[in-house]
């Protein structure tokens, strides 16, 4: 359960979005080529920190948790903003954490907190996220990175290899960055070759920090989703209020109630896995891998159910593009294939 200093966090996060973040500032952001409004960044950056929170203080962050992070990713996910926050400021800046380099971390994190710089991880091979797309020889990297989240305009790579971790700053030569086409408009991916490049290695290789980054990023994915999926159902049953049908409001027509019932418990119970998840891996519980496993499987269908039931429910609106129906329909499966799935963890045997 949220402490109190909790809810009222999200509350301050949620009442910027929604004076910022509305409906027609997402559509507007998503046809830039950046993908985001710079000055929502800027404005959760210096109003709320938001890049800070989990940045120890020792780097210029304000020394939280994961657990504040992802109630922010949470929150983005209920208006569908695409700001470098889940691709930055959480997965970026904890890769470079996890690395263990402090230099690396005095040199980039202070800024990344400021929101002034941005870090994409390039991880995904052609298959996904279980095999690099980048390979190294000695500091040298070559190969493709998929699906890079951020990546278009980063400040810094951050390259994860077989063979370990490494930094690229922005205009190294040998790199290449293209815009690759998505099913979700609202969330720019990028592919990035490197020909030869010129890296400094961050950390050698190492199961455990990939796995780490691994939970980090599906807990993440999850906090996301149940941040949409809620705002989903909220759509549905202002919609069954207003929608007059056979002169009644049909969401007084008992099937409809049930129906929505339903959605409810579905995202309550997706939202109780979402914050075991998140709390597991903040505290690098002996749980987190099996904690996260179910808040990615369980919070991906739900995710995929709701939006589904959002648009049978709202008709033939939904898929209309004035409608945001149809965008949450394409985050719901975009996020589904983002880091990969899981697999289930081994139960012990006594």
């Amino acid at each position: 359960m949220k402490s109190t200093e909790h809810q009222e966090f999200i509350a301050s996060v949620r009442a910027l979005l929604t004076k910022h973040a509305g409906s027609a500032a997402v559509r507007a952001a998503m046809d830039t080529e950046l993908g985001y409004d710079e000055t929502l960044w800027r404005l959760l950056c210096e109003q709320v920190g938001v890049a800070a929170l989990a940045i120890p203080e020792e780097y210029g962050g304000f020394g939280a948790s994961l657990v504040e992070s992802l109630l922010v990713v949470t929150e983005l996910g209920r208006t569908l903003a695409g700001v470098p926050m889940l691709g930055s400021a959480v997965l970026g800046a904890q890769a470079v954490l996890l690395s263990g380099d402090s230099a690396a971390c005095e040199r980039l994190l202070p800024e990344v907190a400021e929101g002034a710089r941005t870090i994409a991880v390039c991880w995904a091979g052609t298959g996904g996220w279980d095999e690099p797309g980048v390979h190294s020889e000695g500091e040298i990297l070559s190969g493709t990175a998929h699906y890079v989240l951020d990546g278009l305009h980063a400040d810094t790579l951050v390259v994860v290899t077989s063979d370990g971790l490494f930094e690229v700053e922005s205009g190294a030569a040998g790199v290449t960055r293209r815009a690759i086409p998505t099913m979700d408009p609202t969330r720019k991916l990028a592919e990035i070759t490197f020909a030869a490049v010129a890296a400094r290695r961050l950390a050698s290789a190492d199961p455990a920090l990939t796995a780490r980054l691994h939970e980090i990023a599906w807990a993440a994915v999850a906090a996301e989703q149940i941040g949409a999926a809620e705002r989903c159902l909220e759509m549905t049953v202002e919609y069954a209020k207003s929608r007059v049908q056979f002169g009644r409001a049909i969401g007084s027509f008992q099937a409809l109630k049930h129906r929505m019932a339903d959605m409810y418990v579905l995202v309550e119970s997706a939202k109780s896995a979402s914050y075991a998840a998140t709390v597991a891996v903040a505290e690098q519980s002996p749980s987190a891998a099996e904690d996260v496993w179910v808040a990615r499987t369980h919070c991906s269908e739900t995710f995929t159910t709701i939006v589904a039931e959002m648009v049978q429910l709202h008709g033939g609106i939904a898929i209309t593009w004035e409608h945001d129906a149809h965008l949450f329909f394409k985050r719901a499966h975009g996020d589904a294939e983002l880091f990969g799935q899981p697999r289930r963890p081994l139960t012990p045997t006594a």
